[in-house]
């Protein structure tokens, strides 16, 4: 580590985000997908893509995520997304804020449409972010985008939209590495 100048030469990262139909994995679907790929150079490349669940989509989910059954309606079953997403993941790590939800239902997703589950590395951005920032009140997506004034790096973007939730984690990552690489300098 102490060769590394920048936070991304300690990658590559993916750092991903879903959102769902509901809250538990076995029972309920991703209807978003979306991930930013950092290579060890700094450079980024994104996927996202909306995923037809195969079923309706609770109004207290649509609440939060603002994705409705039209707009689903003509996207790609998961089996095509998932294949697509291990792909673009390629041998990096997956990051995620609250990895154990998003990665629970990627998981549960692949191995329900007959895909090989995720064998590589996982972060949880929230830990991370608890050992460079102990003692916050919070470490919701939301606070930490306050309390550390994140921009808006794609304007139209709405929180609890995984490609919103992905540029902002992205921003965390960047953060919380940057002070614990100063740390051990």
């Amino acid at each position: 580590m102490d060769n590394v100048n920048n936070w991304y030469e300690l990658g590559p990262f993916t750092v991903f985000d879903v959102e769902t139909t509901g809250m538990s994995a076995r029972n309920n679907r991703i209807v978003e997908i979306a991930a930013i790929h950092i290579e060890k150079d700094g450079t980024m490349s994104r996927y996202e893509s909306l995923v037809n669940p195969g079923c309706v989509i609770p109004g207290r989910a649509m609440n939060i995520h603002h994705i409705t059954n039209e707009m689903v309606a003509g996207a790609p079953k998961f089996r095509q997304v998932g294949f697509e997403f291990i792909e673009f993941v390629d041998d990096s790590t997956l990051v995620a804020h609250n990895a154990r939800f998003d990665l629970a239902f990627l998981q549960e997703s692949l191995v329900r449409c007959g895909l090989p589950q995720w064998k590589g590395k996982t972060m949880d951005s929230i830990k991370l972010f608890k050992q460079a920032y102990a003692g916050l009140p919070s470490y919701s997506l939301q606070n930490l985008r306050r309390t550390f004034k994140l921009q808006d790096l794609r304007p139209g973007l709405q929180a609890h939209r995984a490609a919103a939730d992905v540029e902002w984690t992205v921003q965390l990552l960047e953060i919380a590495f940057t002070a614990l690489l100063k740390k051990l300098k």
